[in-house]
Order: C-alpha cells, then structure tokens, then sequence
C-alpha cells in the first residue's frame, strides 16, 4: 500500500529534525518524550504568531498598547468583565488580548515572555513568578433536585462525601482542582471520583443526570443555573476558592502592566455585585 499523506508528512519532519517524534507500536501512535516538548514548543510558537497578527490589526484600529493575560482554571466570571470593562473605560487605546490555556501553559507563557499576566485559582507557581490574590469565592455544591443531601441547608462535608461525585478535569483545571483537593483532606475520607467535567456546564449536566454531586465557585455557578440542579452551601466556615492574578517577579513590567495589576487589585477590592 502506498505511504499516506500524513505518515509522509510526519516522515519528513522527523528526518528534517533528526529526531523521532512518534513511537509506532501495536497499541497506536504515541509520542515521544521528544515529540511532547516539540508539541509544546510549536504551541507557543503559533500563540505568539497568533498575537503578532493580533497585534498588527489592534496598531491599525488605533490602539497604541497590547496586553497578552492568559486565563486558567475556568477564570471567566463577572468579577473578570467587570476588571476588563474598568480598563476599557479608563485606558481604552490599550487592547487587552485574552488567551485561554492550561496552567502549565500559562506558567510557561509568563516565563518567557509570551505572556504579560495570568488569572489563575493557585498560588502554586514556582519561582520567578508573584501571585497577587484578587476573588475570593465560597465553594457551594451541586445537588440533583430529588437526593438525600437536600435534606441539609448546611451540607457537612463528610455527609457529602458518602456520595459519588462530579469533578473538574485536573489537567483543564489544575489549580481550581488543588484548592478542592484541600478542602476534601479536611475529611478523612477516599473521595469517590465517578465522572470528571471539562467545563462549568458539563459538570452541571452530568449532576442533573444523577452522575454524583459537584463543587463550584458561588459567583460563577450564580450564572449558570441548570433546573434540576440545587445549589447549597458547605457547612464549613473559610471553604473559598481565590483566584490569582499572576505576573513575572523581576519587576520588568510596562506601565501598562503596571497600570493593570493596579486596576485588578482595586477592582478585587470592590463588594460584588448580587
């Protein structure tokens, strides 16, 4: 049979490289430790190309200034349109380029430039990085509509934990996971993980159809309601999600940096909305 497309394709790349990026074996097509950090190096590669076009076409709408913040962890939440819609009013010539990305993906983005800040719910960063605390969001539960939790307005964690549970994919949401993780040592007691969600949404969705009980941050599950979901708080005082804002430690920001962080920490500063 002749040589697809494709295996020609990849033949070529890993004989202009000089590496070989896939090990080929009865069980599939996997990649080697080689190819997973070419991966990730074109990634980036196609992130700052992706912001250069970006760039180009915010200089010929007028803008004079870019910022690149990378989000994680499911950031997106009305405290974040309401820090976007204070930068637009007070310094509308600088456009702020939103790019969502794993943690890893971030972390990396902020090391080497192609990043200016991040939002992300851990403090876990690794030198060379500062994180600011900004949001801090009770941690509520979802519960099918019809479930003997619902007996409790105040749900005990041990109670909650007799039950299966919905939960965020550790590698879409690594840092929102590590500050669930913490709040389920509380306990002793082996979590019965039965399903992990990708999104808000989905988890909401796998809880209505009787798949287990779910964790979320108050104010974002505030904007996301599903009928057949009951959402209770935990009864445990300081259970709370933080999210972080995320900048380089070196003290090498722009003024428009600058200028940001400052904005985000005052807006953080101001009572949510009901």
């Amino acid at each position: 049979m002749e040589q697809s497309p494709l295996s020609r394709t990849i033949k070529e790349l890993e004989d202009r490289l000089g590496v070989r990026l896939f090990n080929r074996d009865r069980r599939g097509t996997h990649l080697t430790h080689a190819g997973e950090v070419f991966l990730q190096e074109v990634r980036r590669v196609f992130v700052a190309l992706e912001q250069a076009k970006e760039g180009a076409r915010a200089a010929a709408a007028g803008h004079f200034g870019q910022l690149r913040v990378a989000l994680s962890d499911g950031t997106t939440q009305p405290r974040l349109a309401a820090l976007l819609a204070l930068c637009r009013e007070e310094e509308p010539s600088v456009e702020i380029r939103l790019s969502e990305v794993s943690l890893a993906e971030q972390l990396r983005g902020l090391r080497d430039g192609t990043f200016d800040a991040g939002l992300a719910r851990t403090n876990e960063v690794g030198e060379g990085i500062a994180a600011h605390p900004l949001w801090r969001e009770s941690l509520v539960v979802a519960v099918p509509s019809r479930h003997p939790l619902l007996a409790h307005q105040l749900i005990p964690l041990a109670e909650l934990l007799r039950y299966p549970l919905v939960m965020c994919h550790p590698e879409i949401c690594e840092g929102y996971c590590r500050q669930v993780d913490r709040v389920l040592r509380a306990v002793e007691v082996e979590p019965n993980v039965a399903e992990r969600a990708t999104s808000l949404e989905m988890m909401l969705t796998l809880v209505a159809a009787g798949y287990g009980v779910g964790f979320a941050a108050a104010e974002k599950v505030a904007v996301c309601r599903h009928p057949e979901v009951v959402i209770r708080p935990l009864a445990h005082d300081d259970v709370e999600v933080t999210t972080y804002l995320l900048t380089k430690s070196d003290g090498e920001g722009s003024e428009r940096l600058d200028a940001f962080v400052g904005r985000a920490i005052r807006e953080a500063q101001t009572p949510a909305a009901d």
